[in-house]
């Protein structure tokens, strides 16, 4: 892979080097800059001890992010704010650095800058604080000393500070209050000064990295040696609606899914729903796109995606052709898709007339791990009868299922336990689950069954009697 020019800042100091641009940016920041305050652990992007800050220019405006250096290219800073713990240190203490040490929130002290880096996010992107939004900004982190009593309650003692945040003239507040050292009032402004040199698109290209959060784990070595495109550089996170139609990005990160009204209003529980996904971090950096195309049967959102009956635009950079996600995987991690296509776009038709979105997940962990099996279903209804429905399967098959004969049986039936125990047959003879490590094949046929009918008892309490589902 042949070196590019790079130009961003790194905390205070404006970088332009040539470099491989699939170098982890971890690597770049302690090997290359020797800022070590960044940690590396399990180069996963699990544990969230090499959390920094990521600020770009979003119409105009500079906003930051967390990401898991250790899994993002250094390609995809080009013209950002790279932030390490480093950059916000001052001759003493932070605010949540002195209170971390005074509640004990640090023993070993490895994990203690993705803390404090992920933490001072919060603080920064936030005006309003809870308790809940500050852990959940913190959740991409593990610490194997504290047992995180001591963690959490540094974090409530410094959002019980912050009470009279001024809202105008956040960044200066947070100064003020020793929160943020001075570099970032003029980070924005030294941003927009940042010429960039336009980057040629790489023909010889078959690898096309969006935010590098699979590809950095599968194939971290063979990326530094092969030809790739950053699809971050063709500004493909937008979700829009025309006309009844909502077009997403490839480039879309996860983190802005859940945040869009546009799709809130399509999927209620979008929120809640994301959250069971990832960490903050890997939301802020893994795109929809590389998502789908990653192509595993369990992908939370490819079966999202897939219920609300979505096409995809492929592109090879010169012409473009559109398919349906359904007609997208073959079989096991097989694409219907030139080696050297990308997804540009995703889209779909706003369901219309009664209609209602359901997504469940069974994992070992809730939150931040690997679905055993997903489901998702989109249902309209009429006078309580089945206009339309959409279920899909994931784990359950070589790639992920949409249960056709299920809910062809289950179109212009009434909505009652008995209609739901009777499709449960069609869905069985549609599935071959394996054993895995994620659990046997019989526990993934059960809990099909169980997921079909949560569908139907959080979206129709009133049709389903809870206590006769067994």
């Amino acid at each position: 892979m042949k070196k590019q020019t790079i130009k961003f800042v790194l905390n205070e100091n404006f970088i332009q080097t040539d470099v491989n641009p699939s170098l982890p940016l971890l690597d770049f920041i302690r090997k290359g800059k020797h800022l070590t305050g960044t940690k590396e652990v399990c180069k996963e992007g699990d544990c969230g001890a090499c959390t920094v800050l990521l600020g770009e220019l979003v119409d105009g405006k500079i906003k930051y992010k967390t990401i898991t250096s250790c899994i993002y290219p250094v390609g995809n800073c080009q013209g950002k704010h790279v932030v390490t713990i480093e950059g916000i240190n001052k001759h003493e203490l932070l605010l949540q650095q002195q209170i971390f040490a005074d509640e004990n929130a640090s023993q070993c002290g490895f994990c203690t800058p993705g803390f404090i880096m992920s933490f001072t996010f919060y603080l920064l992107n936030n005006t309003k604080y809870s308790h809940d939004e500050a852990i959940n900004a913190i959740a991409g982190n593990i610490c194997r000393c504290t047992g995180y009593h001591s963690i959490i309650r540094a974090v409530d003692k410094v959002i019980a500070e912050l009470k009279d945040v001024n809202e105008q003239n956040h960044i200066s507040y947070l100064i003020e209050k020793n929160v943020l050292p001075e570099m970032f009032l003029d980070i924005e402004s030294r941003l927009k000064e940042i010429k960039l040199d336009q980057v040629e698109a790489n023909e010889k290209s078959s690898i096309f990295i969006g935010g590098g959060s699979d590809l950095f784990i599968q194939r971290p070595d063979d990326l530094l040696e092969r030809n790739v495109t950053f699809l971050d550089q063709k500004h493909l996170n937008y979700i829009v609606e025309n006309n009844n139609r909502i077009e997403l990005g490839g480039g879309t990160t996860f983190e802005e899914f859940k945040q869009s009204a546009i799709l809130q209003k399509i999927i209620p529980t979008l929120e809640r729903d994301i959250d069971l996904i990832a960490s903050l971090p890997i939301r802020n950096s893994a795109t929809i796109g590389g998502n789908l195309t990653n192509a595993s049967p369990i992908g939370d959102l490819t079966i999202i995606l897939l219920a609300l009956n979505s096409t995809i635009t492929l592109s090879d950079g010169i012409s473009e052709r559109e398919l349906p996600l359904s007609e997208y995987y073959l079989d096991y991690k097989k694409l219907n898709k030139n080696p050297n296509e990308f997804i540009k776009a995703v889209w779909f038709d706003v369901p219309q007339n009664n209609f209602h979105f359901s997504f469940e997940k069974v994992s070992k962990r809730t939150y931040l791990d690997i679905a055993s099996v997903n489901s998702s279903m989109l249902i309209e209804i009429d006078d309580n009868k089945i206009k339309k429905i959409f279920i899909l399967a994931g784990g359950v098959a070589p790639v992920p299922k949409l249960l056709n004969e299920t809910n062809q049986f289950l179109i212009g039936k009434e909505i009652s336990l008995a209609t739901i125990d009777s499709s449960l047959s069609f869905a069985q003879n549609e599935i071959s689950p394996i054993s895995d490590v994620r659990g046997t094949a019989e526990y993934k046929k059960f809990l099909l069954n169980q997921l079909i009918k949560a569908h139907f008892l959080k979206l129709f309490p009133e049709l389903i009697n809870e206590k006769e589902i067994v």
